[in-house]
């Protein structure tokens, strides 16, 4: 079943007047599983992560969903609760406001903290369960709000969402440099959508959906790039070997409902 950004994407297309060129990129027919050409088709090596406790919300800008060199993609791949909306200045998507307001979340707009209140940011997050005298409470699953846009259009969508401005904004303390090397800003610091949901699980204590984003971002990269210049594919490579890694690792691992 295609997941959250495939479906915004099917429907971005819908409505589009005409054909979306890739600028940049291959012209050749592309794998509508990964958006590659089919002789760097990576379906076949896409992660499976059982028991992932939080959840991805990301909030598109309008022709992000349609970029082949979107990370956001590759998110949903390996996190099955993963959500995706288009973003629009003047009207917000029911299923946005609905998901949000869901008791089982407790949603965390990500963004720099330099930009708020000093009272909305965090920095940290809730244990998973929580013990209140002889009662153990389970907190509600956190729910990562993502803005998957350039920055410049990221800090336009933060500013005209009036409908995030109640949510807590978790600011991101990394001094780890950007990887990605699809699309640069022009500040290091200014992660891509991938590496950010990858900080953001790692911060909830699930180091192994953590790692899995980051080998899987650096493995899409190479096929990417050598798609886009014609060169022959090394599944053989420290890319490869470290995300077959942490498949390994992740059959072995329980499932979150294990005793």
């Amino acid at each position: 079943m295609p997941h959250a950004v495939s479906r915004l994407r099917t429907a971005r297309l819908a409505r589009a007047s005409k054909p979306f060129l890739a600028r940049g990129g291959p012209r050749n027919a592309r794998c509508e599983g990964c958006r590659l050409i089919p002789s760097h088709c990576m379906c076949a090596l896409r992660p499976v992560t059982p028991g992932v406790n939080a959840g991805v919300c990301l909030v598109m800008a309008d022709i992000e969903a349609l970029k082949p060199s979107n990370t956001g993609w590759l998110i949903a791949d390996v996190v099955a609760d993963t959500f995706a909306f288009g973003w629009a200045r003047t009207e917000v998507e029911p299923g946005l406001l609905a998901l949000l307001a869901d008791p089982q979340w407790q949603p965390y707009l990500v963004f720099p903290g330099e930009f708020v209140a000093a009272e909305r940011v965090v920095t940290e997050l809730p244990a998973i369960a929580s013990v209140d005298g002889n009662n153990k409470h389970k907190a509600k699953r956190p729910l990562f709000v993502l803005l998957d846009a350039t920055w410049p259009e990221a800090r336009k969508m933060f500013r005209k969402s009036p409908y995030l401005n109640h949510l807590p904004v978790l600011s991101l303390q990394s001094e780890q440099l950007s990887r990605y090397k699809l699309r640069r800003s022009q500040r290091d610091e200014h992660f891509c959508t991938s590496e950010v949901a990858a900080l953001c699980f790692a911060l909830a204590g699930e180091a192994q959906v953590a790692e899995t984003l980051e080998a899987y971002l650096d493995v899409f990269t190479n096929h990417y790039l050598k798609a886009k210049q014609q060169q022959p594919l090394d599944l053989e490579d420290a890319a490869h070997q470290r995300l077959r890694g942490l498949q390994t690792e992740a059959t072995l691992l329980p499932s979150a409902g294990a005793a």
